[in-house]
């Protein structure tokens, strides 16, 4: 099995969980959205560490991992014009966007 990201407590960065809520023919539109927003746009912003996207298997929600360097960093992005392009049409696409940012407090992994 390949490990494909990392939790980690002892790092401070800034994780968003973002929450979007969709109708299941289209959440495969709205991940294609995410991810090309992340080649095009966000991966190339200041403190961007990764990206993940998580797609229900009922096909209602879409939810957004996410760590930048720090939470400045976040909200930097999140003022920058040519993110908000993308956020807003994923969020013509969800029918709610719930995102967070959260502080790893505890990971654990089998031995």
């Amino acid at each position: 099995m390949t490990v494909t990201a990392s939790i980690d407590s002892s790092r401070p960065v800034a994780t968003l969980i973002n929450v979007f809520t969709v109708r299941p023919e289209r959440q495969q539109e709205l991940i294609d959205l995410l991810a090309q927003a992340t080649e095009t746009t966000m991966k190339h912003r200041p403190g961007f560490i990764c990206a993940n996207f998580h797609a229900s298997r009922d096909g209602q929600r879409v939810i957004n991992y996410a760590q930048w360097e720090s939470e400045e960093h976040y909200w930097a992005m999140r003022a920058d014009p040519e993110a908000q392009i993308h956020m807003d049409e994923a969020a013509t696409i969800a029918t709610d966007v719930q995102p967070r940012l959260f502080t790893v407090a505890s990971h654990h992994l089998r031995p």
